[in-house]
């Protein structure tokens, strides 16, 4: 009997944990639906202001807004902070996804549309649902991961195609490398897969090239 009762309370609270998620799920679309055309930006939390990457970032959020883009980021510090900072000082929608963590993961104060999530799977949601690019700065595993998720969906066609810009060929460029010498010469990967992901470094030819492909 106090088997049962265990699980009973266990399924209790899976059933509240799906309020939970569909809470969240609602919050997000709720703040973002009338955002307009965004780009989503990612980077290293770690990035320290005086770093080259902080100061591409700003400029390049600042222009983005300035060409009529909203700046979605994950909230946080280093690339985030500084791309928030970028379009929130240039006058425009500078979104912070935040996620809950136990360390690093702070929000900052740069965001004028501030959500934080329990959930990375809701938050992933959001950047690929709102955002019309992904920019991809320097930065560690949770960089990679949004990187080829949003690959993968392209890929294999679970969402619209969207340019995937890496920023920084000297950072990234071993990467693309590596991926053009092991997984497309091993037949790993399809030769037009490689056109997912673009190299480029410079903010004003990365704004161009997105008012170019994005319908505003």
């Amino acid at each position: 009997m106090e088997k049962q009762y265990l699980i009973d309370d266990l399924k209790l609270g899976e059933a509240w944990r799906l309020f939970k998620i569909m809470g969240e799920f609602v919050e997000g679309i709720e703040a973002l639906h009338d955002i307009g055309p965004a780009v989503s930006i990612f980077g290293s939390a770690r990035t320290a202001p005086n770093d080259p990457s902080y100061k591409r970032a700003e400029k390049l959020a600042a222009r983005l807004v300035k060409n009529k883009f909203a700046v979605i980021t994950g909230g946080g510090g280093g690339i985030m902070e500084a791309a928030n900072k970028g379009a929130a000082e240039a006058g425009g929608v500078s979104v912070g996804l935040n996620i809950v963590l136990p360390f690093e993961q702070k929000p900052n104060p740069y965001a004028n549309i501030q959500l934080e999530f329990n959930y990375f799977f809701i938050r992933k949601v959001m950047f690929v649902k709102y955002a019309q690019a992904y920019i991809i700065m320097p930065g560690g595993f949770g960089t990679l991961d949004e990187l080829f998720e949003a690959v993968t969906l392209i890929q294999t066609q679970r969402i619209r195609p969207l340019p995937v810009i890496l920023m920084g060929s000297d950072y990234w460029g071993g990467l693309v490398e590596w991926i053009r010498e092991r997984l497309l010469k091993d037949k790993r990967i399809s030769k037009e897969d490689m056109d997912i992901l673009q190299v480029m470094d410079d903010p004003e030819k990365i704004v161009a090239y997105l008012k170019k492909v994005i319908i505003l």
